[in-house]
């Protein structure tokens, strides 16, 4: 695609960045097919190829207007496009840079301001943990909208307190602690029980997501400084050998960190660090498995219905790798048979802000996953989970839950490890 930026953006960092991703679009339109939001609208404007011009337009020096910041807005960033293009368009990056620079420009209205400095501040609050439980106790009496994310929770049992030699790091998270305890609990354990010891650093907080998804650029930077400043010790030390994400979402991010903080002369080169030890959990796997074979319950184990995260599959690319194991340990796992490349409409935040879109998306997932009526639907991302749970009776939880289920428990001491 042939540009020409305007003066204003001519020989910036972001302009020449945003400049080099839309010179490789060739105009092709094979990203409108795999795209959500086009598929459901229809609309130019809300596929990938339409939402490149309007950046394309706003980096030449033309008006943009509310309605170019609400076509960006309707993008659930599930960069399917990314892996569909056979030009190697990072078209994640391009709406990042698109949707700051257009933020800069028009001023939201004073309620949608607020839906996002709420969200920011409550979801990455201390608070948040009481608050959920307050909030199931009143769950009848809220709006459908509030109501859906206060799925039932599952009590975390007891975390392992066993030292090994091999130590990683986890993120906790933000979210997922107060909403899906058990998911943390039930990774500890599971790596517990193949002599890897989890080492948790409290200091580390959210990964920053859910600043960059409500457009506090800057907040989101200091998040990823925070947990850099957290995990320092331990990394340079060479204490721990990876950094495991349980939460497809927070991965890509802190796998994104080294180039978010490149022009950080403080930060760069520890970010790009940070960001090289990072694993998804499903990376653990083929050397997890092995370990976990012989500790493996004579049971009945569940069908299951697998949902890879947009985050997982498209943002990380990481395929197959949870299906295979679990395969292997003597579960029966199924993708939808139709759209499993397509997001569940969680993405985030957006489940909240874009709340009609992400419902239809929602349950046109849930339909194509419970084609083979399975025991239980499982995820990679406490986002997906939340939200796929809202729509169904079945059960929906992480990979690694029904993974610690299924585990012979192993004898603790009674000393817990933090540092």
């Amino acid at each position: 695609m042939q540009t020409k930026l305007s003066h204003e953006f001519a020989q910036t960092p972001e302009g020449e960045e945003a400049e080099a991703i839309l010179r490789k679009c060739v105009h092709c339109g094979f990203c409108t097919a795999t795209c959500p939001t086009y598929l459901l609208l229809g609309d130019e404007r809300n596929g990938p190829r339409g939402r490149i011009y309007l950046m394309k337009q706003l980096l030449e020096g033309e008006e943009v207007t509310a309605s170019t910041q609400q076509n960006l807005d309707r993008c659930l960033t599930c960069r399917n496009c990314e892996s569909t293009c056979p030009s190697g368009v990072e078209y994640g990056k391009l709406v990042h840079i698109g949707r700051k620079l257009v933020d800069e420009r028009i001023p939201r209205p004073p309620t949608d301001r607020i839906a996002r400095w709420l969200l920011r501040e409550g979801l990455t609050s201390p608070l948040l943990s009481p608050a959920m439980k307050m909030g199931r106790m009143v769950r009848p009496l809220l709006p459908s909208k509030l109501a859906n994310k206060l799925t039932p929770s599952r009590p975390a049992g007891q975390r392992p307190s066993r030292r090994h030699a091999r130590k990683v790091l986890m993120l906790e998270g933000c979210v997922q602690p107060a909403m899906m305890p058990n998911i943390n609990a039930a990774t500890a354990r599971v790596l517990d029980a193949a002599d890897f010891q989890v080492v948790s650093v409290p200091l580390a907080g959210c990964c920053g997501a859910i600043r960059l998804h409500t457009g506090d650029h800057e907040g989101g930077l200091a998040n990823m400084r925070r947990n850099i400043d957290a995990w320092w010790p331990a990394v340079s030390s060479g204490e721990v050998e990876a950094i495991v994400m349980n939460a497809s979402g927070c991965g890509v991010t802190v796998k994104d960190y080294g180039d978010m903080l490149r022009h950080d002369s403080k930060y760069a080169e520890k970010a790009a660090r940070v960001s090289e030890l990072t694993r998804d959990l499903s990376e653990l796997l083929p050397e997890l498995l092995p370990r976990l074979c012989g500790k493996v319950k004579v049971c009945d184990k569940p069908v299951l219905a697998f949902h890879p995260p947009c985050t997982l599959q498209h943002g990380q690319k990481l395929r197959g790798l949870v299906e295979e194991h679990l395969a292997m340990l003597g579960f029966s796992v199924h993708h939808a048979s139709t759209e499993s490349h397509l997001c569940c409409g969680s993405a985030g935040t957006y489940s909240i802000l874009q709340s009609e879109i992400a419902l239809q998306l929602r349950d046109r997932k849930l339909k194509h996953l419970g084609e083979k009526r399975p025991d239980c639907i499982v995820s990679a991302n406490i986002g997906c989970i939340q939200h796929l749970q809202s729509g169904t009776p079945t059960p929906v939880k992480h990979w690694i839950e029904v993974l610690d289920e299924v585990l012979e428990p192993v004898i603790q001491p009674e000393e817990q490890v933090f540092i």
